[in-house]
């Protein structure tokens, strides 16, 4: 467990994505199977430990320290694990040496729950602060040290020199610890045999251009779609078996039954998972016409559910708008051009009743002038932009330049002011950076949004410091602040919300810049936000 405390320790602080890169690969040669294997699945978000969870870490530290310190401590802190890893009473007596991470893994897998609390203890017991501070990152989930399934098998396949995209091509097929992965990689072995099982293909993805840019392109060698607001997936079907796969690779189909159930071929496709809006009154025909697409809003009602209630798969019927197809039959449709894999897609969905998946239509155009035109009245859709494909590409993993490119409407901006602040995780516990935020209605200020992103360090210090010297009240964590700073908030849309008080909630809101100088009582008001939801 110690040399896993440790590259957890140094990613947290490591901020260029080459010094991630180099402590991941020298920890996967140093660390022996199964560890290695165990902390690639920790990384990866494939390692299931649902025994333990923070009640349960809450429940226990509550035993060895007092409650109301705790509660002090991690007010202050911000973070559970380290708060707890700090806070932990040292043993008196030697407990012996660290558990191994297979250990605790393997323990965890095969305890009954009332368990679980009495093993952690013994575990905390025999670690120093870091270790403890891992161990409570791993049993709760929460890593959160800047590291993205990608990066974590980039770093693997540097040990063997390996394309990434070619363990991708097996890792669905695959389980913890992955002995046979590691030994590929480093040549001791053959490539893992996953026989039938259905693994993603590596999605391929397009660079962003703007507008100035889009004039040195020829207009006749491209084909433009639209770009939908939902989620990129990835539609595998065979033998009878499905997968529904996100761009990263995580296999999301047990929120969206009502999409797996309907994949009754054999066949890889890319496309786009969204809501259909059915007028009030109406049932969904997964058979019929597809109406318009509902907000993003009602597709994040369904990310991330265990289980989907029979109500929600009536109120917010899924469907899959799709763009690619890149198998059919056992045919790898991979390398043909884009133009012919875009026929046999078309060739495809005329083959067979094709309950819950449509076909994303082409944008006939003749300039880059007309198809910005088409571009800038799409907001009003709720369509994000265009997507601009070269007819001749093949379908290549990862982000090649040149073949596809994304031509996004530009942000809209709105001036709100600083309501409520709350503390980071990770390397970011220490300040108050995550930054809820409200316009003005009538005399009122009412939250519109919350963002953690968009300034630099020396702005993160400076804003901790007004928070700190300006706040009025508090509710556990969280800090309430007078209205006297104003943020530049860039948002890609507004949609109506009956959770928020302001009855909006800004879609992927970020903080543009940070005004200074713009006195609270001039920033927007909730009117003018309300008039850019799209009916």
């Amino acid at each position: 467990m110690t040399p896993f405390a440790r590259l957890l320790d140094a990613l947290l602080f490591a901020p260029q994505r080459s010094v991630k890169l180099r402590l991941l690969a020298d920890y996967f040669r140093a660390a022996p199977d199964p560890d290695r294997g165990y902390a690639l699945a920790a990384l990866t978000g494939t390692l299931s430990l649902a025994a333990a969870k923070p009640a349960t870490v809450r429940a226990l530290v509550a035993e060895r320290v007092d409650p109301v310190l705790f509660g002090w401590s991690y007010d202050f802190v911000g973070d559970l694990a380290e708060t707890v890893s700090l806070i932990w009473p040292e043993p008196g007596t030697q407990q012996g040496g660290a558990p191994r991470l297979a250990e605790i893994v393997e323990t965890l897998g095969s305890l009954q729950r009332a368990r679980v609390q009495q093993a952690l203890a013994g575990w905390l017991d025999r670690l120093d602060a870091t270790g403890r501070w891992a161990l409570l990152k791993l049993v709760t989930g929460a890593m959160r040290v800047g590291v993205s399934a990608r990066l974590a098998k980039t770093a693997l396949a540097e040990i063997g020199a390996m394309d990434p995209d070619a363990i991708e091509e097996v890792w669905h097929g695959l389980a913890p610890p992955y002995a046979t992965l590691f030994a590929w990689v480093e040549g001791r072995g053959p490539r893992p045999e996953i026989g039938d099982a259905i693994a993603l293909k590596p999605p391929m993805l397009a660079h962003p251009i703007e507008d100035d840019a889009v004039g040195a392109l020829d207009p006749a060698a491209y084909r433009a779609e639209w770009k939908w607001d939902g989620i990129r997936v990835q539609v595998a079907g065979r033998g009878g078996r499905a997968r529904l796969f996100s761009r990263t690779g995580d296999d999301i189909g047990a929120a969206f039954p009502d999409v797996v159930e309907a994949i009754d071929f054999d066949a890889v496709l890319d496309g786009e998972l969204l809501i259909a809006r059915v007028p009030d009154g109406k049932l969904f025909d997964p058979r019929g016409p597809f109406p318009a697409v509902a907000p993003f809003s009602d597709l994040q009602q369904r990310l991330n559910r265990k289980r989907v209630t029979a109500q929600i798969l009536l109120d917010r019927p899924a469907f899959v708008r799709l763009y690619d197809l890149l198998a059919a039959d056992g045919e790898d449709l991979r390398p043909m051009p884009f133009d012919a894999r875009r026929a046999r897609l078309e060739a495809w969905m005329r083959g067979g009743e094709r309950r819950r998946f449509d076909l994303s239509p082409l944008v006939p155009f003749a300039s880059f002038a007309e198809l910005d035109a088409l571009r800038r009245s799409a907001r009003a859709a709720g369509i994000e932009g265009l997507m601009l494909k070269r007819a001749d590409s093949a379908y290549l993993p990862g982000r090649p330049v040149g073949p596809w490119y994304k031509w996004k409407r530009g942000p809209l901006v709105a001036d709100c002011v600083l309501m409520y602040a709350q503390r980071g995780h990770g390397k970011r516990s220490s300040f108050y950076s995550d930054y809820t935020f409200g316009c003005w209605r009538d005399a009122e200020l009412v939250p519109v949004g919350k963002a953690y992103s968009g300034f630099t360090d020396d702005e993160l210090r400076r804003i901790d410091a007004w928070v700190r010297a300006n706040t009025v009240d508090r509710f556990g964590p969280v800090r309430v602040v007078r209205a006297g700073l104003v943020f530049e908030v860039a948002f890609d849309s507004v949609q109506a919300s009956s959770r928020h008080k302001s009855g909006l909630a800004m879609r992927f809101p970020r903080i543009h810049r940070i005004r200074w100088d713009k006195p609270a009582a001039e920033a927007d008001r909730v009117e003018g936000l309300a008039a850019l939801v799209a009916d």
